[in-house]
């Protein structure tokens, strides 16, 4: 018998308050506005006649549940236009209360009605019904995977690679990255079941097995009479095909890992209750409607665990991330593959990389990380924050058994598999609790908490790459036997000196006038849905040489649904400039919960998180990088495009463009080489140039504030900066070309830029007398025996004399140099393009350079390292290689075009919408050095000003840059206070609060 709804209930009352408070602001800030949006594909009404091709679908949600009759008939009562009506969902959700309606709006009446429904009292928003289409592997059709496949774009919601890849071949192949890799097939007889080597026996011995937990399977399906499963309680069909059955084997196979009994392919949880809900079509596309309806019914049946074994990059499609987190709040622990992106960082796949959500990344049998599995960290924080630790646990998932659609086993590898791996194991914990008592213990955060501090450490991968470990499922049983309900805090320790778990900061150590390092770290709270920090958290080290580390906290006032954040910001004092030693301690933090049912006191924990960190003098200017990352825009919520236009299945940038994430390689390459490399999350006018060598500026989409190119020109005339550019293409007829038709939202997707914003950098070059063109430029090319490859770089159209720049016959790609390409005849010579420039202007050094897929891990072709190693060289210590700087590409009159002839910006774009520049207030954030959050930061350095830094002696700029002098007339440069507010970004928006702590 099926469980009553929970629609009208207290408890969903409470829902909704605990909502009001947690994510009204994330509303505003993530909200989608189908006119403008990129991310947003529209499904036409199913079994649409083409008379209806200019209607499209819309989920509009409501501020609370009713009867879908009762909201159909709140719209029709209160829309006074015409053009739109409700769409009738006959499901199995249709017998209880809904939060949301689907209705057809007619495009030529699309913003009237939007605006007119968005206005009425009971509607919360109005958002683009989202179609998701997932690339599973079927035979024959290995390469057709991706959401884009030779440039053009499948139908269907963009998703980044396969679910899973047959074993029966030799290679798992993602489009995404490119990346191909062979394995040795063990053979079916050496193969150890998956189960066996988790030591699922031994629970089964106890007569654990999985009984009486209720599974909800998200996938394509099952059929009702296969022989591997005992428990099929029901199956439901969302889809608008007429069939509960699974056509393409994705959904059994899973159900098949989680609760199969056959000998050969055993599930972990054999008596599981399997419920699966058909959410995906034989074609592999699904709607957002189907989702919300299918969540619904999950929470209103009462389901115990959640397998969801799909993902993309989206992570603003607003209405599937919220009914994550109501799914999850009322209850049920929802498990989901992180990505078969690997083993490209920044790629994790929601709704895995949400902190309410288990995320599973995959492991071979030798405890390596596989090379398909997604890679942290989080990207949602980015560019003003810090990403979280993902994935948060690893399984095996490469030569998984499994059930075949109608009966027999095969194999499978891929994190869709590694996810119901854990999902199994949730199921067999699950069952280890008295179902008199199992809600009142287990819950989202309490499993995690289980899986992560159950978990082995591998040696190998750092924490972005394994999360806590491969699960081990006895550690994980021996802690819920005796659980109590509390909070803690994952990772519980960052330690420096365990290398390379710790990574990237175990790479380089804290020091003195540096940006503060940010450690983004994960609150569980096992005490209930909702919880509170007591009071600030507190940095209590373990002698007095923990006292010159200072510690700004950033974290969640309101931690819901079950987790929330707590951010370190931390910097070295500066009377800490001198030393060289380690410095621990714990940071404290302590959260209360409501009582639970039954209970009358507050439910109070301590969360512990320790910190064991090396510290060093401060080093010399010229080994410090500064690294831009304010000025990056990526996908979502733009079209933000490629940077190699040879890359034709992976269109979009969408993995960071972080240190940390697709520049990891050339991080580590800097560390090695002696660099000191620091991130500005914020404008150019929150960072001392006095302290840094250079300014690195690579593959940038953002605009300037009119105070960061005055700024700049002056730190690097009168304050010695050196400046690098690394560029990317730039074409707007090239843009143009790249747009293409979506059939969901019967709209046109255009580029937002190209690459990089070349006019932007234009404005920002321009004091110096250079600029870039638009030219889209390829070909192979070496300077003294190093080979490089320039892959849709732009070309230099203006520079100074007395400069020196190297040129390269390379062909033009872009749509001007296709036409000219075309109309050359045999005996014409392709023209040198140049690419690379040097040049010394007042006190500082400048270099560009027309490409960033040398440095960039993504789509690498040849990396440029040792071109960066001596453009440092020379920008942050004046040392010039004889090559680079050679008499025979100097110039000795300047690179210069008209005006008008420079590349242009897109009229027909509102950047505004991606823009932190456009239409903003300039202000440092909480990633600058703590004297300046809130302010505008710096103002421009005068020529010949001195000022003492912590560890540097006294530099005279009217001396030169290496010149030193002992004066007392130091001066601090000029802070600009008028605007002090507490700039948060993207995560105090979300729970807004920060602190700080001395020590």
């Amino acid at each position: 018998m099926t469980a009553p709804p929970r629609a009208a209930t207290s408890s969903l009352s409470l829902l909704f308050v605990v909502i009001a408070v947690s994510i009204s602001i994330s509303s505003s800030l993530l909200r989608f506005k189908p006119q403008n949006s990129p991310t947003l594909n529209v499904n036409l009404p199913p079994n649409s006649s083409g008379s209806e091709t200019n209607r499209q679908n819309y989920v509009v949600r409501f501020v609370e549940y009713r009867r879908a009759e009762e909201l159909r008939e709140y719209l029709k009562s209160s829309v006074r236009s015409d053009g739109w009506d409700w769409i009738e969902r006959n499901n199995p959700a249709k017998k209880y209360p809904t939060d949301f309606g689907l209705v057809w709006i007619e495009e030529s009446s699309r913003e009237t009605v939007v605006s007119e429904i968005g206005s009425l009292g009971m509607v919360k928003d109005v958002n683009a019904d989202v179609r998701y289409g997932r690339g599973l592997l079927a035979e024959g059709k290995r390469d057709k995977v991706g959401a884009f496949v030779d440039g053009e774009k499948r139908p269907g919601k963009i998703l980044t690679a396969m679910s899973f890849s047959e074993a029966d071949g030799d290679a798992f192949y993602s489009a995404a990255s490119n990346y191909s890799v062979s394995w040795r097939r063990r053979l079916m007889s050496q193969r150890s079941q998956v189960t066996s080597m988790f030591g699922a026996e031994s629970l089964w011995e106890k007569g654990y097995a999985g009984a009486k937990v209720k599974m909800a399977i998200f996938d394509t399906g099952i059929r009702a009479d296969h022989p591997h499963f005992r428990n099929i309680k029901e199956r439901t069909n969302w889809t608008n095909e007429d069939t509960l059955n699974d056509n393409l084997g994705h959904g059994t196979f899973v159900a098949g890992v989680i609760a199969g009994v056959d000998a050969e392919c055993l599930g972990f949880a054999p008596d599981t209750e399997i419920y699966a809900f058909r959410v995906f079509t034989d074609a592999q596309v699904s709607y957002t409607s189907w989702f919300l309806d299918a969540f619904n019914y999950a929470i209103a049946t009462n389901m115990d665990v959640l397998n969801l074994s799909i993902g993309g990059p989206d992570y603003l499609d607003l209405p599937f991330v919220e009914k994550v987190w109501e799914i999850t709040a009322n209850n049920i622990i929802m498990v989901s593959a992180i990505g078969n992106d690997g083993p490209l960082y920044g790629t994790l796949n929601n709704p895995a990389d949400q902190s309410d959500v288990i995320g599973v990344g995959g492991i071979d049998y030798s405890d390596h990380i596989a090379s398909f599995s997604s890679r942290g960290m989080s990207t949602w924080e980015m560019p003003h924050g810090y990403g979280r630790v993902k994935p948060d646990v690893v399984a095996y998932g490469r030569d998984i058994m499994g059930s075949k659609i109608s009966t027999g086993c095969k194999s499978l590898s891929g994190t869709s598999v590694a996810s119901p791996v854990v999902a199994g194991m949730v199921c067999l914990l699950v069952s280890v609790i008295p179902v008199s008592n199992r809600k009142d213990i287990l819950n989202p955060a309490s499993m995690k908490q289980a899986l992560v501090e159950g978990a082995a450490k591998l040696s190998g991968p750092n924490m972005y790459e394994q999360g806590a470990g491969r699960v081990d499922l006895l550690e994980s049983y021996e802690i819920l036997k005796s659980y109590q309900p509390r909070a803690s805090i994952f990772p519980s320790t960052l330690d420096y000196t365990d290398c390379p778990y710790s990574w990237p900061f175990c790479r380089q150590p804290l020091y003195a006038g540096a940006m503060p390092v940010i450690f983004n770290a994960t609150i569980l709270n096992g005490m209930g849905v909702i919880g509170y920090v007591e009071s600030p958290p507190t940095w209590d080290p373990s002698d007095d040489v923990g006292n010159l580390l200072s510690i700004h906290f950033t974290y969640s006032e309101v931690i819901w649904p079950w987790t929330g954040y707590l951010a370190l910001h931390m910097q070295i004092k500066e009377e800490g400039a001198q030393f060289s030693g380690e410095i621990g301690g714990n940071v404290t933090l302590r959260v209360y919960s409501p009582p639970a049912l039954g209970e009358t006191d507050t439910r109070i924990s301590t969360c512990v998180l320790q910190l064991k960190l090396n510290i060093v003098p401060t080093p010399p200017r010229s080994k410090r990088v500064l690294w831009d990352q304010f000025h990056s825009i990526k996908y979502p919520p733009g079209y933000i495009p490629r940077d190699s236009l040879d890359v034709r299945n992976d269109i979009l940038d969408w993995h960071g463009d972080h240190l940390h994430t697709n520049f990891h390689i050339m991080f580590n390459m800097l560390r090695d080489a002696g660099y000191y490399v620091e991130t500005l999350g914020s404008p150019f006018t929150c960072f001392d140039a006095l302290r840094y060598g250079t300014l690195l500026l690579v593959d940038l989409e953002e605009e300037y504030f009119q105070e960061e190119i005055e700024k700049l020109r002056d730190d690097v005339l009168n304050s010695g900066l050196g400046l690098v550019v690394f560029s990317e293409w730039y074409n707007v007829d090239t843009m143009v070309k790249m747009r293409f038709f979506d059939d969901n939202t019967r709209s046109w997707w255009t580029p937002v830029t190209g690459g990089a914003n070349v006019p932007a950098l234009n404005d920002l070059l321009a004091p110096f007398g250079i600029a870039f063109g638009d030219k889209i430029l390829n070909g192979d090319f070496s300077i003294n025996g190093e080979h490089s490859r320039y892959a849709s770089g732009t070309n230099i159209v203006r520079f100074p004399r007395g400069g020196y720049v190297h040129k390269f016959p390379f062909m033009d790609s872009s749509e001007s140099g296709a036409t000219q390409n075309v109309l050359r005849t045999p005996e014409m010579t392709t023209a040198d393009s140049p690419i690379l420039g040097l040049v010394e202007v007042g006190e500082g050094r400048v270099v560009v350079y027309g490409d960033s897929n040398c440095l960039d891990s993504s789509h690498m072709v040849t990396n440029c390292y040792w071109l960066l190693r001596k453009i440092l060289e020379f920008t942050g210590g004046n040392i010039k290689d004889p090559v680079l700087f050679s008499n025979s590409v100097k110039q000795s009159s300047p690179l210069h075009i008209a005006e008008n002839q420079l590349p242009s910006r897109r009229t027909d774009v509102n950047f505004s919408t991606y823009s932190s520049v456009v239409g903003k207030e300039l202000m440092c954030g909480s990633d600058s050095v703590f004297e300046i959050w809130g302010t505008k930061g710096y103002s421009s350095q005068v020529r010949g000003t001195n000022r003492r830094l912590p560890g540097y002696s006294v530099v005279d700029l009217d001396r030169g840059l290496n010149s030193t002098a002992d004066t007392s007339n130091s001066k601090r440069t000029k802070l600009s206070v008028e605007s002090r507010s507490d700039p948060l970004g993207y995560l105090g928006l979300f729970y807004g609060d920060e602190v700080s702590q001395n020590g």
